[in-house]
């Protein structure tokens, strides 16, 4: 029997549940990332992002590039982004759900495939990509439609001490509540919390 890996997601949260907050601003989520006393560098295409974080942080990070083998990322994430430069931070392929073709300006080498026939199929080309590997659902909107169909089998979330009181939700829109979770797997950072529960089904 063929082994394969997790469909998983992560985000920064708030303590209220926003994952962006007001006019999409980061800064408040991010903070931790900015926090610590451990220097860790991430590659956005190609430039290098450099972090100061605690090294519990930086273990959450070199577990999520070790362990996933695909991303799947919705279409206005993947083009807000500009496809990451066509290497995103965790590494791994990506794959975008959308009804359109792929934009001009994505280069012939990327690591990308655009699946234009719905989430499942999206979901089922990304486990054949990661192999033993696992999938993250890098977008909030896919997350809620993997959750609300029944194929997300983790949510880990990095929760930062902020009230923001208005902006995007993570657990909104979700059809098939309530979501029974497992225990926690706890890891505390400097100015965040790192949080992996998995999704009973």
């Amino acid at each position: 029997m063929d082994k394969t890996g997790k469909v998983t997601t992560g985000f920064s949260m708030s303590l209220d549940g926003f994952i962006a907050g007001p006019n999409e601003d980061f800064q408040y989520l991010f903070a931790w990332m900015m926090s610590g006393d451990t220097d860790y560098a991430i590659k956005i295409g190609d430039r290098e992002q450099k972090l100061k974080i605690a090294p519990e942080s930086v273990e959450m990070f070199e577990n999520a590039i070790n362990t996933t083998g695909a991303l799947v990322a919705g279409r206005r994430l993947y083009e807000l982004t500009h496809g990451w430069g066509g290497h995103h931070p965790i590494t791994a392929p990506v794959v975008v759900v959308t009804h359109r073709p792929a934009p001009e300006w994505v280069e012939e080498e990327w690591p990308v495939t655009f699946v234009t026939d719905g989430l499942e199929s999206a979901i089922e080309q990304a486990k054949v990509i990661a192999g033993e590997k696992n999938v993250s659902i890098a977008s909030a909107t896919i997350a809620q439609q993997c959750l609300n169909a029944g194929l997300l089998d983790e949510i880990h979330i990095d929760l930062v001490p902020f009230l923001l009181g208005d902006g995007v939700r993570l657990f909104e829109h979700l059809k098939i509540a309530p979501i029974t979770l497992g225990n926690p797997q706890v890891s505390i950072g400097t100015g965040v919390t790192h949080l992996t529960y998995c999704v009973k089904k």
